[in-house]
């Protein structure tokens, strides 16, 4: 029978283990299974107790007190151990939570570097930023300014009524945070009602982050990774600009500023084609300075290429800007005119005669006066042979140089017709 007890309660004691005590069903079925386990072992209890009496009065010893302390004891270390094993698990979760939130912030960095990696130019930066710049700064109101020739323009905000207006003050915002006393800051610093992180590149300037309070709060993670997001977007805009001017270098002439023979033969293909497509005209002129040998005889070519360098400027500051400037070779020039029929290229190649020939080039207290022979030939429709644009005008130019020189000529087929 006492076999039977010390089963029955050790059986009552792992019933009592898994259970939280703290928790009020988990009391009432304890609370149950007591009263139960009192009812059915009723009786091997007073048994039990009678002979704990027995031992008692023939040792001595408490050991009816000291079961029952010991009891108390056993329930209230599970009941620790319980609470421990439930902090431990919260903490546990804490930490996966943080964990999770930290793996998804670092795989959308990661999204975003791919993204800027793609990119190398300003439009299609501010499409990235558009795309993932929400998600990174936990906003749709962030916003990014770039800072080019002393003033702000803008690369990304909420597209919303009032855009001027609000531009304005994340101009002003971003005054106050990075310029102070003409230096730029380099830390993040809340201004104005938001939280401004200059972006910089190799130590110069960039641009400026700027997210609201209303965003926040901003805690040492969040800024780290907002910080991690401007200095992505700082390298990809510098890149951006580089990889611009290197272009731009590649296509232009350093001399003159006029793209360069490769690149107009492209643009001259292209433009074709567009006219064939639209039906619209394009006009191509050709020039070349007169008895240009002459001034390098008696300048040098250090004289000759100033007069190569005001002609270009020339040419940049009379066009039209869709107007294609080339330096076809030596002093030979093309300008492409898309949309623009044979009557309104012979307008714009007598104004550019009369300009080259009003042109003084100062060189050395000298002052250099050259004239130019002008070639205009239109494409044929559905024309899309470059050269053999070219190569119309090419025999115009030198018809006005067989004529005299210092004139503007027409294409003979362009003429006849």
């Amino acid at each position: 029978m006492s076999f039977s007890f010390y089963r029955a309660h050790a059986l009552g004691l792992q019933c009592l283990i898994p259970m939280n005590l703290g928790a009020r069903h988990d009391r009432v079925l304890v609370g149950g299974l007591a009263v139960a386990l009192f009812v059915v072992f009723a009786k091997p209890i007073r048994d039990l107790l009678d002979l704990a009496r027995d031992v008692e009065r023939s040792s001595g010893l408490a050991l009816v007190p000291a079961l029952i302390i010991l009891t108390v004891v056993f329930v209230l270390h599970l009941q620790g151990k319980r609470q421990e094993a439930q902090v431990r698990a919260a903490a546990a979760e804490a930490d996966a939570l943080r964990d999770g939130a930290r793996r998804s912030e670092m795989e959308r960095l990661v999204a975003f570097g791919h993204a800027l990696g793609r990119s190398l130019d300003r439009d299609t930066i501010c499409a990235v930023v558009a795309q993932h710049l929400p998600a990174l700064a936990g906003t749709d109101d962030a916003w990014v300014l770039l800072r080019a020739d002393g003033r702000w323009l803008p690369l990304a905000g909420p597209a919303r009524d009032g855009r001027n207006e609000r531009e304005r003050i994340w101009e002003q915002v971003a005054d106050r945070a990075v310029i102070s006393e003409g230096s730029w800051e380099t830390n993040a610093i809340a201004a104005g009602g938001h939280l401004c992180l200059p972006l910089t590149a190799g130590g110069d300037p960039v641009g400026v982050l700027g997210i609201p309070d209303a965003a926040g709060p901003f805690t040492d993670g969040r800024q780290r990774a907002l910080a991690m997001a401007g200095a992505l977007l700082a390298i990809s805009l510098r890149n951006a600009k580089l990889f611009h001017e290197v272009r731009e270098n590649s296509l232009r002439d350093g001399l003159t500023g006029c793209v360069n023979r490769t690149h107009a033969l492209a643009v001259i293909e292209l433009e074709l084609q567009r006219a064939r497509r639209s039906r619209l005209p394009v006009s191509l002129i050709m020039l070349d300075i007169d008895h240009f040998k002459s001034v390098n005889d008696r300048y040098g070519h250090l004289g000759g290429d100033a007069v190569l360098a005001a002609v270009g400027a020339k040419m940049l500051n009379v066009l039209r800007g869709s107007d294609l400037k080339c330096r076809y070779g030596g002093e030979e020039f093309l300008v492409l005119l898309p949309e623009t029929p044979l009557e309104g290229a012979k307008r714009v190649a007598d104004t550019l005669c009369r300009d080259l020939a009003d042109l003084a080039v100062v060189w050395k207290s000298e002052t250099i006066s050259i004239t130019a022979s002008l070639g205009v030939a239109v494409a044929h429709p559905a024309e899309v042979d470059g050269p053999a644009l070219i190569g119309r005008a090419d025999a115009a130019l030198y018809r006005a140089k067989d004529q005299g020189r210092n004139c503007v000529r027409l294409c003979a087929e362009t003429a006849v017709a």
